[in-house]
């Protein structure tokens, strides 16, 4: 969010004088709202419903939607704040329209009316492998909970994950998939990883990035004089597929980089990365160097996808300045 949000300008900060606990997040232009503020029941709720947060049950959609309609409309709204710290709802915070509205959380494609809102739809998918081998470093290391309790956590959620949380991804206009390597063979540590950025064809206003010719079925190896790749390397593909019954085209990178400012090389062979000069990604790469994701595919990807949506924003934005301009033409 923050790689995303960073394109835009500003950095993206709790509303000034409101709840220390707000889980909003605003810059320059871009408002950042977490859909867990529109759980309709607090911790102790759902413990006694026997629910978890990820069930649409403990969710109110209809406010959701009402209030996102609201904002896209320009409209200020009272939104409710769920309290990550204490599990209670707290008091509701005044939120002004902006001019972009990004909402993040567990269910932003689920509800059909929310879903028909958004001008383009991101899902972060991340491998049950990857998942694992992240929550164990996590938890085991830092939190010192018990690889037991951390299996029993995850199977927990399992169920409500899979029926309410993964169908989304059909919905979405990109995917950044995280995967295991295939570099290194039968790898478990989930720090070399493997990502996918799946791009749906016919998006209005959106043009899939592609790696050298667009729709062509590409396999790089770029380790070399140009760029510096310690074991166990790394190798791009490109090329189209299905997802899903929809046409995409799918960008791919394995392995890490050692050196971010080599990063051009990988740039001066994408296309449609909507860069406003040469250089850009590196340059956001460079600038964002201790966000997680830094030296692999998830920080690139996430990095021009930000780019992307930049790039979304202002054709709209022409385009709806441009209706009324033909309407009084008329």
């Amino acid at each position: 969010m923050r790689r995303l949000t960073s394109v835009f300008g500003g950095a993206a900060e709790p509303p000034k004088g409101g709840n220390p606990d707000s889980n909003t997040l605003i810059s320059d232009t871009t408002t950042v709202i977490c859909l867990d503020d529109y759980h309709s029941l607090d911790r102790t709720g759902r413990k006694e419903k026997g629910v978890t947060a990820l069930d649409p049950k403990a969710n109110d959609f209809d406010l959701m939607y009402e209030q996102v309609k609201a904002l896209k409309e320009g409209t200020p709204v009272e939104k409710p704040i769920y309290n990550h710290v204490s599990g209670l709802l707290d008091p509701p915070e005044l939120i002004k329209p902006p001019k972009i509205l990004v909402i993040e959380g567990l269910h932003p494609m689920y509800d059909s009316r929310v879903r028909d809102l958004l001008d383009f739809s991101i899902y972060l998918d991340i491998s049950n492998e990857v998942k694992f081998a992240w929550k164990i470093q996590r938890d085991m290391a830092e939190r010192g909970h018990s690889l037991e309790s951390i299996k029993a956590s995850i199977e927990a959620r399992k169920p409500d994950f899979d029926a309410y949380i993964d169908p989304q991804k059909q919905y979405a206009d990109a995917v950044i998939e995280v995967l295991p390597t295939q570099l290194i063979p039968d790898d478990n540590e989930g720090k070399v990883l493997r990502v996918k950025l799946i791009m749906k064809e016919g998006v209005k206003y959106f043009s899939p990035v592609y790696l050298f010719d667009e729709g062509s079925t590409i396999s790089w190896i770029p380790c070399g004089r140009k760029l510096t790749c310690s074991y166990p390397g790394i190798k791009f593909a490109y090329g189209p597929d299905s997802y899903f019954g929809n046409e995409v085209s799918v960008l791919e990178m394995d392995g890490q980089f050692d050196r971010l400012d080599e990063l051009i090389y990988v740039e001066s062979h994408l296309s449609n990365i909507s860069t406003k000069f040469y250089g850009e990604v590196t340059q956001q790469m460079l600038k964002h160097s201790d966000f997680p994701g830094s030296n692999n595919g998830t920080g690139l990807f996430q990095t021009i996808v930000g780019l992307k949506i930049r790039d979304l924003y202002e054709q709209i934005s022409a385009s709806r300045a441009q209706t009324p301009l033909e309407a009084s033409k008329a």
